[in-house]
């Protein structure tokens, strides 16, 4: 390969700089050697990158666009440099976090950019799991880091957990539906025979989860809680949501909430990584997740 790191980062400094001789001296070089540099890439690539017949050497169009597309690599070559670093410090390159549905996805994105501000480069990558699938992400290798994971670890072994908090839930329908007009509280058994929404378990290795479903009962399954939602608005069944998420709606009169013979108890939810991981980004995480107040917000919201 004739194109250097070098000579693109001595092309971007003169850009930048104005002269040779000011890219020279932010590059603490004398400015023979930023000439030669220049000289060289022109014969290496057997184009003109600069226009010297004016009083001021100017860049070609073929010199323009070396620079558009060179500097790009010095970004993700700076960027590599720093993702090295990290790791020989003890961060991790990339930290893999698993999301319960039950989760506030807005209130961890305020964690994300306290992460951020901390100096932490380590790339986040997030995952949705419906109920037990953030179990299962830690199980099979897809997370490094769960948050909002339903009741305890799975049994084997392998995983640390502390727990996050509970939600509050509402068993709630749409006004046009036929259990609005039953006389409260309703029994089990009428609720029984009417379809309920149900996000289903994101597992793929572990079994699968249910929750607050009746035997025999028929269900309609989505695949987040906002899909949930959006299916009991449209009057197709009845389920219990999040009361972060249906307070407005029932506010509203979008939704009507129902009162039963046997509440929902509310779900516990944890936090879970794996036994052996040591990384800073995770030990950021699990510090920074604690916090009582993070927790709450993740669990009930911003309010």
């Amino acid at each position: 390969m004739r194109l250097s790191l070098d000579a693109l980062i001595v092309l971007d400094a003169i850009e930048r700089k104005g002269s040779f001789a000011a890219a020279a001296a932010e590059l603490h070089r004398v400015p023979s050697a930023v000439t030669y540099t220049i000289q060289k890439l022109e014969q290496d690539l057997d184009v003109l990158i600069f226009d010297r017949s004016g009083h001021r050497a100017r860049l070609t169009p073929a010199g323009q666009e070396l620079l558009r597309e060179g500097r790009p690599l010095l970004d993700a070559a700076a960027a590599l440099e720093a993702r090295v670093k990290r790791v020989a410090t003890g961060w991790e390159p990339e930290l893999r976090i698993a999301v319960g549905d039950l989760v506030d996805f807005e209130v961890l994105l305020e964690s994300v950019a306290a992460f951020d501000r901390i100096g932490g480069a380590t790339r986040l990558r997030f995952s949705h799991e419906g109920y037990g699938g953030t179990w299962d992400a830690l199980y099979t290798g897809r997370a490094d880091l769960a948050i909002g994971a339903p009741d305890e670890a799975p049994p084997g072994g392998g995983f640390k957990s502390m727990p996050l908090g509970s939600v509050t839930f509402i068993l709630a329908v749409a006004p046009t539906h036929p259990l609005a007009r039953e006389p409260q509280p309703i029994p089990m058994q009428t609720i029984r025979a009417h379809r309920a929404v149900s996000v289903a378990d994101s597992s793929r290795s572990l079994a699968p989860r249910t929750s607050g479903l009746l035997t025999g009962q028929p269900t309609l399954s989505v695949s987040t809680q906002r899909d949930k939602l959006a299916a009991q608005l449209a009057g197709l069944g009845v389920g219990h949501l999040p009361e972060r998420l249906a307070a407005p709606y029932i506010a509203s009169g979008e939704l009507i909430a129902l009162e039963v013979e046997e509440p929902k108890p509310r779900p516990q939810l944890f936090i879970g990584w794996p036994t052996k991981s040591r990384g800073n980004a995770l030990r950021w995480f699990l510090d920074h997740l604690g916090n009582a107040e993070v927790q709450r917000r993740l669990c009930e919201g911003s309010k």
